[in-house]
């Protein structure tokens, strides 16, 4: 099984009864595989001594051209070192969990009048922070669900700061208004204090809290205060009731279970804090096949919790040795975290259903598969392309040559793969160009893959009809890349789904595939993708051009003047909110051009 380049035997016998970690890399250098051991001459001897090893890894050792090794002072640390590696070098043979995305959390401001917003990135002491919750649905349903009870602020400071009146918000009954002072700081803090218990899943506290508040106003004859409480307690009973999962008292608890149906498996995360489940979240594992539940599962536990916060319980639904993760996620979140397998009752429950969602997450994965199958045989036999796999197509948006981008969406494995997108922002040609655009996009994504970077498409698909497909072939040609199968996709005539125009290198005339063809169905669905992605990039470029430019569009205002206007407001939302007379405050605006800056935006 040993590469004829690499002694197994003599490079084992070198290797010390140290924890470290340990990157099997072939001929031409690729790491296969990171592994991390708590003595690396036993872990790494067990590859090439076991006779029992799935098809899998066999094929991994064949592969083998060398071995190198980290020595670290524990196992921990080899975890950390390990979990870095294969998130930074995705070795073909890890167990994967591709999401890179940081989780969402609902924050409290640390402002006289807190404001509950949706966040992502970096905690700061100054504010205080609720979740993570699994999903951003979760987080602003919850944030959703706030304002209907608390009344809290959403608004960005720098437009709190600059109101003059009340916003729409407020007329709606979804906001005090704190920033005319039509709510006390004491009674706003009082309804902060409810918001946050009520996000640590204080449910039975805050109840407490509102009725008491509720019928001392009754007794003091304040009856509008009484009904406004009377009404929040409303809305809190409704909050109780969407709940899907409620516990006795309140934990924060992560349930982790691996479902397996034929040779997929998927974990499913399902996130209770206070007591009140947020959501599931699932991942399918890459490169998993012949691995055990038990495996995939600590791959998940190291991937997914080193770097992220960590509640104080972990169920899990298989037997893993969990001493050396809770010793580590303890160290990591500054309390206890404790990993629990065999639980009984509630706890049980909560297993099942997480084990019961990820069964029904892989069928439908699966059925997704098949028809992605189909589809994906169908064009390989259109095109003759027997090895087809990896798509990507490109296209290019803008609006009358303003903002131009380009967008390349990839398909691969079956699936769309958004990690892998890519665009292009499009500069030095003649605005409207799209014969430039293509050519400059193509250029800079194919002149990488000619350097060694990035992973060669099977077939590039071309928005566009023949003048398109011929201006990517100039750029292939000039790059050496003759053998990549190029693809022109037109609308028809009438430009409706399912009259499109396929146009192929050298062939006479293009080629239309019925509207019930397979083939033509993940045509559209990669192509479709592509479109949507340069219109998303080529609107926010825009809006950002106009935003910033339409200051320095007001004949009288200035580079100086543009400067003290969002310096005095926070941003050009602060300034199109400001009144005339705010507005002729500022440094070297008068009441005249505080007008005109006005009406340019009223």
């Amino acid at each position: 099984m040993d590469q004829p380049n690499f002694d197994a035997k003599v490079f084992i016998a070198s290797l010390p009864l140290l924890p470290g970690v340990y990157r099997m890399l072939d001929a031409e250098g690729a790491v296969l595989y990171v592994g991390k051991a708590k003595q690396l001459k036993k872990r790494v001897g067990s590859y090439f001594h076991k006779t029992n090893i799935s098809p899998r890894i066999r094929l991994m050792i064949s592969h083998i051209a060398r071995i190198d090794i980290t020595v670290t002072r524990s196992e921990a640390e080899a975890l950390i070192l390990e979990n870095n590696l294969i998130k930074s070098l995705k070795p073909r043979y890890n167990i994967l969990f591709r999401d890179d995305k940081s989780y969402p959390f609902i924050v409290l401001t640390g402002h006289e009048y807190p404001r509950v917003a949706y966040y992502r990135g970096a905690t700061q002491k100054q504010h205080q922070y609720f979740g993570p919750y699994p999903n951003s649905y979760a987080a602003k349903e919850t944030i959703n669900l706030l304002q209907k009870i608390f009344k809290l602020r959403t608004c960005e400071d720098s437009v709190f700061s600059n109101r003059a009146r009340p916003c729409l918000l407020h007329q709606i009954h979804r906001c005090t208004g704190p920033c005319v002072k039509l709510i006390s700081t004491e009674a706003y803090a009082v309804d902060v204090k409810n918001a946050a218990m009520l996000l640590n899943g204080k449910f039975d506290e805050v109840e407490i809290s509102l009725r008491s508040a509720m019928e001392c106003a009754a007794e003091e004859m304040r009856y509008e205060h009484a009904a406004a409480l009377r009404d929040q307690l409303q809305a809190l009973s409704t909050v109780q009731q969407k709940q899907y999962m409620e516990s006795g008292k309140a934990t924060d608890a992560d349930i982790i279970a691996v479902a397996q149906l034929e040779d997929e498996m998927c974990v499913t995360l399902a996130v209770v804090r206070g007591g009140r489940h947020l959501g599931d979240k699932h991942f399918f594992a890459q490169n998993a096949a012949g691995d055990s539940a038990g495996e995939v599962l600590e791959a998940f536990l190291a991937q997914h919790y080193l770097n992220q916060t960590i509640p104080s319980l972990i169920l899990i639904s298989n037997e893993i040795l969990a001493e050396e993760f809770e010793s580590l996620f303890s160290e990591q979140a500054g309390h206890k975290v404790l990993i629990r397998h065999a639980v009984t009752g509630e706890r049980r429950k909560w297993l099942d259903m997480a084990l019961s969602n990820g069964e029904l997450a892989l069928r439908q994965r699966i059925g997704q598969q098949a028809g992605q199958s189909l589809r994906l045989e169908a064009l390989r036999n259109t095109l003759d392309l027997p090895e087809l796999n990896r798509i990507e197509c490109f296209d290019i948006s803008h609006t009358r040559g303003e903002a131009t981008i380009a967008s390349c969406v990839v398909y691969d494995e079956l699936a769309m793969r958004n990690n892998e997108y890519r665009r292009f922002n499009i500069t030095g040609i003649t605005g409207g160009d799209d014969f430039a655009a293509m050519r400059q996009a193509l250029t800079r994504r194919y002149q990488k893959l000619k350097q060694g970077e990035g992973k060669r498409p099977d077939l590039i698909l071309i928005d566009g009809g023949i003048g398109q497909l011929g201006i990517a072939i100039d750029v292939m040609t000039e790059l050496g890349l003759t053998d990549i199968e190029l693809v022109g996709v037109a609308k028809g005539v009438e430009r409706k789904p399912g009259m499109e125009q396929l146009f192929r290198p050298l062939a006479e005339k293009p080629l239309q595939l019925s509207a019930d063809n397979p083939a033509l169905h993940l045509i559209q669905q990669v192509r479709d993708e592509a479109h949507r992605f340069a219109i998303a990039g080529h609107r926010a470029k825009r809006g950002k051009i106009r935003m910033s430019s339409s200051l320095e569009e007001i004949d009288g205002v200035g580079e100086k003047r543009r400067r003290n206007l969002l310096a005095r407001f926070g941003g050009l939302k602060g300034v199109q909110q400001a009144s005339v007379e705010e507005l002729a405050r500022v440094e070297g605006i008068s009441p005249l051009l505080a007008e005109k800056i006005y009406q340019r935006f009223h």
